[in-house]
């Protein structure tokens, strides 16, 4: 009886509508590249993301040298890592170019970067807005982290005393993975 119950509620679900925006793609979004040009999320349909907010000048700024790993390791699989230096928390160069300067030189960054964005404050880039909006999550300090699946939709977020390639994330990508 029980089981024919579960059976009923889990057909019954979708009929009724809920579940049905966890189904749906998340939207795309485009994100100014220090380099000039944009990023635009629906070029990576199909691939995991993983999106960190960055500050050159912050105690944490060693995971820039691991997101570079994951990068590295992961990123011939299918996963991109995405940098995105804010200065919300008062600790990132005066300008995107600084920044990358910076981020090349002291850890070897090939990553993706975007140009400084605000992330929690003030008027946030859309994708921030997006995930308030979705998950209620507001990066609190530099290097928080969230993975988004093949599809966009947020698979984890995590703060900045998670790593880029802990087992948390990686963990989390894994099954999206080449």
């Amino acid at each position: 009886m029980k089981r024919r119950l579960f059976l009923s509620l889990a057909t019954a679900l979708p009929a009724l509508g809920l579940g049905r925006a966890r189904a749906q793609d998340a939207p795309s979004f485009t994100f100014p590249s220090v380099d000039g040009g944009e990023y635009d999320t629906a070029d990576w349909r199909g691939r995991p993301v993983l999106v960190v907010n960055t500050a050159s000048l912050c105690g944490f700024a060693g995971q820039l040298a691991d997101m570079q790993a994951v990068h590295d390791t992961y990123g011939p699989r299918g996963l991109v890592v995405l940098a995105v230096p804010s200065d919300d928390f008062n600790q990132e160069l005066a300008s995107g170019a600084e920044a990358k300067d910076y981020c090349e030189l002291q850890y070897g960054m090939t990553l993706p970067m975007t140009d400084i964005l605000h992330v929690a404050e003030g008027e946030v880039h859309p994708f921030y807005a997006w995930l308030r909006e979705q998950t209620g999550f507001v990066p609190q300090w530099n290097f928080n982290k969230v993975l988004l699946d093949p599809q966009g939709r947020v698979l984890g977020t995590w703060g900045s005393f998670v790593k880029p390639g802990g087992r948390q994330i990686i963990g989390a990508a894994q099954p999206y993975l080449s």
